[in-house]
């Protein structure tokens, strides 16, 4: 009889045991995935205008920290990076929070509002290119259909009619379009519109000349790395030109290191492993203390202290993969309720599977190790 068979032959033996183990760790593996996931889905939420920009370089101000900092620069500085070798082209956008009219109910809600000039490619995001014609016109928005419900039913509203009106800054907007954006902290919903527009909506709250986005595309060939370089050594010092990855990074960084949002996700993943890893001690400690006259048995039959400790090994391990397969299914489930409810881009990744998994291993071993130590007292002179 292989080691293996031993191994599940006592796990098998109590079988009520043997789903406690599986219920905790698969109970373990759900706090650890859900944790994961929200707090990656937020994340990705927060830069999904940032990935989207067409453009391969970022200027924004030497004060920028997050969208939410709305830390403007001169318009100038984007327009001086249009002179620099490599350059093609550059488009300002703005980005502020206005109030929209729910024009379901009327109440009003903080919306952001995106706007750049409509003759130029800024964004690559499915319902703008198609639309872009519509914006020229006075008073006119696409919407975000990834938008949240306190907003009203505008989805509905625009598939069953078409462009409709609302309030928008006490200000009479039509809709003529809709896009997919989705929330991101603290941004409920997004409105998508000219740069003319824009000022329109804001009033005396913005005037043409500070931006709050830079994006500049390169020419067909050019070095990035050095037009990068380029521009850092010879643009003010009141802007900090990025790649657009690195304005991505920068704005998760922020999110992760300046709130409590990534510590105390952490927290939870960390809180997760260390219940499931109790639970599976427990079960393998009682395992061990039930069995210790067969392993003592066993000792005097000549099998090694090290063979003895593999078996408990391999126990842990087929709890760790079993109770992973409905640690994940349950997951899959949550992930597409909370998807569903918050509207967050939270998704199951290879990675992270994989990524949990070993952590359910490694949990499992942990508790292995702590039980074996029942195992090591085992005398082959206590069975006479």
């Amino acid at each position: 009889m292989t080691m293996k068979n031993i191994a599940w032959l006592q796990l098998s033996r109590e079988k009520a045991r043997m789903l406690v183990a599986i219920a905790g760790i698969a109970f373990a593996d759900v706090l650890m995935f859900l944790q994961l996931g929200i707090r990656e889905a937020l994340f990705d939420g927060a830069v999904q205008l940032h990935n989207s920009l067409e453009g391969e370089i970022v200027l924004v101000s030497s004060r920028y920290k997050s969208l939410f900092s709305q830390q403007r620069f001169s318009q100038r500085r984007l327009y001086q990076a249009m002179g620099f070798t490599g350059v093609q082209s550059v488009s300002p956008i703005y980005v502020d929070p206005i109030g929209w009219k729910n024009p379901d109910n009327q109440e009003t809600w903080n919306i952001y509002v995106i706007g750049f000039n409509p003759e130029e490619k800024v964004l690559n995001l499915a319902g703008v290119a198609e639309n872009l014609t519509k914006l020229r016109e006075p008073d006119t928005v696409l919407f975000d259909q990834g938008s949240r419900k306190e907003f009203g039913q505008i989805v509905s509203r625009f598939q069953t009619s078409g462009s409709f009106t609302t309030e928008v800054n006490s200000r009479l907007i039509k809709t003529v379009g809709l896009f997919k954006l989705g929330t991101s902290f603290g941004i409920n919903g997004n409105l998508i519109t000219s740069d003319v527009n824009f000022f329109r909506l804001f009033n005396e709250r913005r005037q043409p000349g500070l931006i709050d986005i830079g994006v500049i595309k390169l020419e067909p060939g050019a070095n990035i790395d050095w037009v990068l370089a380029n521009l850092k050594a010879n643009l003010p010092d009141d802007v900090t030109v990025l790649t657009k990855q690195q304005f991505a990074d920068q704005e998760k960084s922020y999110w992760n290191r300046s709130t409590p949002v990534g510590f105390t996700f952490t927290l939870g993943v960390v809180i997760g492993f260390m219940v499931g890893a109790v639970i599976v001690y427990q079960i393998l400690y009682s395992d061990v203390s039930d069995h210790l006259p067969e392993y003592a048995t066993l000792k005097a039959m000549g099998f090694k202290n090290r063979y003895l400790l593999v078996v408990v090994f391999q126990e842990a391990l087929i709890l760790a993969a079993i109770g992973f397969i409905p640690g994940i299914a349950i997951s899959q489930g949550l992930y597409m309720i909370t998807r569903q409810a918050t509207l967050l881009p939270i998704m199951m990744t290879v990675e992270r599977a994989v990524f949990i998994f070993l952590l359910t291993t490694l949990m499992c071993s942990i508790s292995a190790s702590l039980a074996i130590r029942k195992l090591q007292s085992a005398d082959p002179a206590d069975i006479f």
